[in-house]
């Protein structure tokens, strides 16, 4: 005698419930991955950027012409909706704690990328890039002190494998020299803004969308670097074809796409868990410097970009990386 079973309607029904957040983290694991790829190509933008420009000039073209990208398709997205008339669709309105709280991310995003540049004119690559790296440091310590968030042993544990792996990339050039206390102190704070920068990002992305918070970082950041420009640097504009074709690439690429999925994750991941993530960013940057500059990929690289994948995957497996969130746009 054969028994058939059979699932019943309820069984059958709780099936796409179940696997939806597998879904769902696997999509987000995916544009996450995107976002760090994207943003990696930065510092191959900006070393062909600034055989024509200062590091300011450079940063200050990036978010201009980022801020006319994003303008420009905000303005199609908001006529696209007047056109179709869709009675749900609700203005969004700026109170003056969300006016600072733009103002204030934007400060730390240009903080971020100025002191890091100039961090690079007074000490070592290796001890620029190894200091700046202990970003997650500070984004879980902020994240649980302003924020009251929560990371448990395990991510704690990833986090710092995930570093380790972050600094095996110059360890082999590593400098320890009293002339070099400016420039990494100064590659220091850039660590300290960039987790301030993703905090803020993570408080707005519960009212605002990635490419509205990206739009006003880039308006606020052009702001705020041009009387920089003026007071530091004679150059402003590129004068080739090849300068601004670097620009625009670095605008479009790393600021409009990969700060904009950076942002989008910020509502799905913690801060702390996507700064953990952008750990891969330098690995991938040695990878991208070996295909397009030629330069050395040692064998610790490789080891390296196994390191951070580790640890990558026990803060993934914590429960500190993922929010509680409606599967919702």
């Amino acid at each position: 005698m054969t028994i058939e079973l059979k699932p019943s309607q309820q069984q059958i029904e709780e099936i796409p419930v179940a696997i939806a957040p597998r879904i769902q983290g696997s999509i987000g694991l995916i544009s996450l991955f995107l976002a760090i790829l994207a943003l990696s190509f930065a510092a191959i933008f900006i070393r062909l950027s600034e055989r024509e420009l200062g590091p300011v000039a450079t940063i200050f073209n990036r978010f201009w012409v980022a801020t006319l990208i994003l303008g420009l398709g905000n303005a199609i997205k908001t006529l696209s909706e007047r056109n179709s008339h869709d009675s749900s669709l609700q203005k969004q309105h700026y109170t003056v704690s969300d006016l600072v709280l733009l103002l204030v991310m934007s400060c730390f995003f240009s903080g971020t990328l100025i002191t890091w540049a100039w961090s690079l004119t007074l000490t070592s690559v290796a001890n620029s890039n190894l200091l700046h790296n202990v970003t997650p440091l500070f984004t879980t310590l902020m994240g649980w002190l302003f924020l009251s968030q929560c990371f448990e042993g395990r991510f704690l544990v990833g986090m710092v494998i995930a570093i380790s792996g972050s600094i095996l990339i110059g360890i082999s050039d590593l400098q320890v020299a009293s002339d070099h206390f400016t420039g990494d102190s100064l590659a220091m704070l850039s660590a300290v803004f960039s987790a301030a920068n993703l905090l803020c990002v993570e408080k707005l992305r519960a009212k605002f969308s990635a490419t509205t918070i990206l739009f006003w970082c880039s308006c606020f950041g052009a702001l705020l670097t041009f009387p920089i420009i003026l007071l530091t640097e004679n150059v402003l504009f590129p004068y080739s074809w090849a300068g601004w074709l670097a620009i625009v690439a670095q605008a479009l690429v790393c600021q409009v796409l990969g700060q904009s999925l950076q942002a989008h994750n910020l509502k799905r991941f913690s801060s702390g868990f996507v700064a953990v993530c952008l750990l891969l960013d330098p690995v991938i940057t040695a990878i991208l410097a070996w295909i397009i500059f030629s330069e050395k990929l040692t064998p610790l690289n490789l080891l390296a970009f196994s390191v951070v994948l580790t640890g990558i995957y026990l803060a993934k497996s914590s429960q500190g990386a993922d929010k509680v969130i409606t599967f919702e746009s």
